[in-house]
């Protein structure tokens, strides 16, 4: 007769299932730019400060690696204190100051970093003791804080585990956050796991599978039929209303918007005479693409800083006149249209807002011809200065400074060695740009501003199009934790207090 074994109850292992859409690129935290990258980094990593979960206001700053800091009276220095004992994943060790001397410093190296341009005001980052860390800046920066939490260059990796992994680690990331990474697959997925050492303690949820489902129809389809809990939606109103009325579709709107700008390259002809740009921002018409998207996902946008940032203006801007526009081409020698190559991605929050500004184009005789390719393809080609128009969505800490530097002075154009996001090749700002960094007071700065949107604005850089805000579904079997109004990232947050209900 068989010896009877003891029931012994087995925890089953808790597996959130979600898709962002696009493949991931690296996970490299100072390098990951991309929006499907941000959401996975985001969960891997912290910064010395972080959003509170489920905001993007930078009132909403709170301690996160730095349990407190101070700053001098002339605000040029920044001294950090930083948690005691808080563990990397795996068998990396503990955080300490020389952890964040060297996070700081690889994210201002423009070799080694995306964000380079958010760090030029840094001078040096000391190391005081083994918790204390202390930055000083070559001037006040009024985003400083910003700069340093869980956002973008913020985030704070592990030195030993970067300095022996060199090129690799990107592909093996190694952070202090609610997750840890443990394998990816290129086009299918990337698996996380709960880190057991978490400051903040373990996460309820064990895995996190984030799953590749570029097609729209096939991610609606996996969140449908349960396979996938959190998913990537269609930012379209007309979407937004349809899976509001449909059971177990929790829509959930929230800010940062990314915003549209369609930058015109004026290193490629004919786009290099302004008449033609100005032309462009004639035939463009913004109320149509607004009324396509929907006021809820992405109300209009007025100058090329983003709505709501601090020191956006908009007191100069561009008007649809389709008359205009073919006055301007023929003034210019095009009376028979012009033909300007764009590559565009496939995904739908690019690729139909295209098509109706390629349609609104035609209408003044300027032929858009498209080359539609996978979001990664996209998102390299752009980058080599490939792209007459280069359609593009971002979004940065709210001050006017990021936007600017990164997207229209002349260290961030594409194919240079400090190349950012400047896909147009703008340099008619960048003395405003500078000036306001080191300005003496934040009248001075916003005026510096003003004067850099209207230099950028006139000499046709870009069209402001709109906000375009972030739209995800969530299952009834998740409970975020928290209320979720706003993330940086661009996806809602995994948190330790994070739920995911049996079926």
């Amino acid at each position: 007769m068989a010896a009877s074994l003891p029931s012994m109850a087995i925890a089953q292992e808790v597996t959130l299932r979600s898709s962002s859409g696009g493949d991931i690129s690296t996970l490299d935290a100072h390098r990951a730019s991309a929006t499907d990258d941000k959401a996975v980094v985001s969960l891997i990593y912290n910064g010395l400060v972080r959003f509170k979960p489920g905001s993007a206001d930078p009132k909403d700053l709170e301690p996160d690696l730095a349990e407190s800091w101070e700053t001098s009276q002339d605000g040029k220095s920044w001294t950090f204190h930083l948690r005691k004992g808080v563990k990397f994943h795996g068998d990396w060790g503990v955080l300490n100051a020389d952890d964040v001397v060297y996070s700081l410093n690889r994210s201002a190296d423009p070799k080694r970093s995306t964000f380079s341009s958010d760090f030029s005001a840094i001078d040096k980052v000391e190391k005081v003791d083994d918790l204390t860390v202390r930055v000083t800046l070559k001037y006040p920066d009024v985003n400083f804080l910003g700069r340093v939490s869980n956002y973008h260059g913020g985030n704070i990796i592990s030195r030993k585990a970067a300095e022996e992994l060199g090129d690799k680690y990107g592909a093996n990331p190694v952070g202090t956050g609610p997750f840890s990474f443990v394998e990816r697959v290129t086009q299918q997925y990337v698996k996380l796991a709960a880190h057991p050492g978490y400051f903040r303690g373990k996460p309820k949820i064990d895995t996190i599978m984030v799953r590749v489902i570029p097609s729209d129809s096939a991610r609606e389809l996996a969140f449908t039929s349960g396979e996938i809990d959190l998913m990537y939606g269609k930012r379209e109103q007309r979407w937004v209303d349809s899976a509001r009325k449909r059971p177990g579709f929790n829509v959930e709107i929230f800010q940062p918007g990314e915003f549209r700008i369609l930058h015109l390259n004026q290193s490629i002809p004919p786009l290099d005479d302004i008449r033609v740009r100005r032309a462009i921002a004639a035939a463009i018409n913004v109320d149509d693409l607004v009324r396509y998207v929907g006021k809820d996902v992405g109300p209009k946008g007025c100058s090329v800083v983003p709505i709501g940032y601090l020191g956006v203006d908009c007191s100069f801007h561009y008007s649809f006149d389709l008359a205009k526009a073919k006055a301007l081409l023929a003034e210019a020698g095009h009376k028979d249209g012009i033909t300007i190559k764009a590559i565009v991605s496939n995904i739908s929050a690019q690729q139909p807002i295209m098509e109706i500004i390629q349609a609104q184009l035609a209408k003044a005789g300027v032929k858009l011809e498209m080359q539609v390719v996978d979001h990664a393809t996209y998102q390299s080609q752009t980058r080599k200065d490939l792209s007459g128009m280069v359609f593009y969505g971002a979004a940065r800490f709210p001050i006017a400074d990021t936007y600017l530097s990164e997207f229209f002075h002349s260290r961030a154009t594409v194919g240079t060695p400090t190349a950012a996001t400047n896909f147009s090749h703008c340099k008619v700002a960048d003395k405003e740009i500078e000036q306001a960094r080191t300005a003496p007071d934040a009248a001075s700065q916003i005026a510096l501003w003003k004067e850099a949107q209207r230099k950028i604005m006139e000499d046709v850089c870009a069209v402001p199009l709109f906000e375009l805000r972030q739209v995800w579904a969530r299952s009834d079997r998740l409970d975020l934790g928290y209320e979720l109004k706003g993330a940086m990232n661009l996806a809602p947050p995994i948190i330790e207090t994070s739920t995911l209900k049996s079926r």
